[in-house]
This record gives structure tokens, C-alpha cells and sequence, in this order.
């Protein structure tokens, strides 16, 4: 509202510099960018986003299977993990020797990290494994896929929106530039008398 408001003051101001009209015109235009290609931009991406994570759903679902594992024993402690994120994932979960039967059929046996309390022989968990049988993660779920692409949209769109606002403080800053460079020049053309009476008679 501001850059509109800029516009229609200097139409016919007479004290109006060609930098004032620059600035008011720019200051829409990064206004309409803002407005109208941000969020184009934003529902673009997420919407391209959206089809990328829900293919990768798709394909998850159609490669991870969901197997029923047994507990045969607890496993020895867990070995310091460096990496504190991974760490701090794992603190939920038991290590433990368990069984489970791959989707090709094959009887597999491995040390797993279990979502249990306290582990004994014989409890049943969930595992998720690909065709043969080797543990994957858990697939992505279609709400957190949709999550992901809303906010991979609303990121773009902030971003675009804060490029164009840059852009535009870059350029006014630059006109300000200009505009004391030109004042300079003309107080240093008006020279160290301007003020004076009967200066130049």
C-alpha cells in the first residue's frame, strides 16, 4: 500500500526526483512479486514436492514389508553410539537376538534393536525388511509425505519473498548512493562561498 500510495503522491509533485519515482515503482513491483509469484512459486514446488515424497511412498510400500520377529535373548549392551542424534533414537528400543521369516521365506536370524521395554524370550515385535529379508526403516507414511511438501512449499515461498525484499533494499540503498555522490558534486560545484553576499561580483 505504501509503494501505491508513493506512486499516486509524486504523479504531479514539482519537488518530485526521478529517483523518488524509481523507488515508489520498485517498491510495487517487489510489492506484486511478494503477492502474486512467491506464492505461485511455493505451490509450484510443494505441489512438485508432493508427487516426488508420494512416488517414494508408493515405491517404500511396495519394497518394505512388515515381518513379525520373535526375541530369542537380550543382546549385549549397546555399544557407545557418537553420534548423538542416532543416540538419542535408539534410547526407546532393546537390543535383542531375534528370529523372523523373510517374505521370500527364508528363516533369518540377526541382533536388532527392538521397540521394548524390557525384552524376554519369546515376545513379538514388528520389523520392517526388504525382499530378502534385510532390515530397512519403516516406510513413509502418506501424512508425513504431505507434511514434508507443505512445508518444502511455504519455505519457498519465504525464500522468494525474502530474495525480492533484498533485492529491493539493495537497489533503494544503491539509489541513495547515487543520489549523495550527486549532491556532493553539486556542493563542491557550488564551492566554498555559495552562502556569501555579492559572491562572484
Amino acid at each position: 500500500m505504501r509503494a501505491i500510495r508513493g506512486l499516486w503522491r509524486w504523479r504531479h509533485n514539482p519537488l518530485r526526483r526521478p529517483t523518488d519515482l524509481a523507488e515508489a515503482w520498485l517498491a510495487l513491483a517487489a510489492l506484486l512479486l511478494i503477492l502474486v509469484a512467491a506464492p505461485l512459486l511455493g505451490l509450484l514446488v510443494g505441489g512438485l514436492a508432493q508427487d516426488a515424497l508420494q512416488q517414494s511412498v508408493r515405491e517404500q510400500r511396495q519394497d518394505r514389508h512388515p515381518v513379525v520377529a520373535t526375541v530369542i535373548k537380550k543382546a549385549d549392551r549397546t555399544p557407545l553410539d557418537p553420534d548423538p542424534e542416532t543416540a538419542s533414537g535408539r534410547d526407546s528400543h532393546s537390543r535383542v537376538v531375534a528370529n523372523w521369516t523373510a517374505p521370500d521365506g527364508t528363516a533369518r536370524r540377526d541382533t536388532v534393536m527392538a521397540a521394548l521395554d524390557s525384552p524376554h524370550r519369546g515376545d513379538h515385535f514388528t520389523l520392517w525388511t526388504d525382499e530378502q529379508g534385510r532390515i530397512v526403516g519403516r516406510p513413509l507414511d502418506t501424512a508425513t509425505a504431505a507434511t514434508h511438501a507443505v512445508l518444502a512449499g511455504f519455505g519457498t515461498a519465504a525464500v522468494c519473498a525474502g530474495l525480492v525484499e533484498g533485492a529491493r533494499r539493495l537497489m533503494v540503498w544503491r539509489m541513495v548512493r547515487r543520489r549523495y555522490v550527486r549532491w556532493d558534486q553539486a556542493w563542491s560545484q557550488a564551492g566554498p562561498d555559495w552562502g556569501r553576499t555579492g559572491t562572484g561580483s
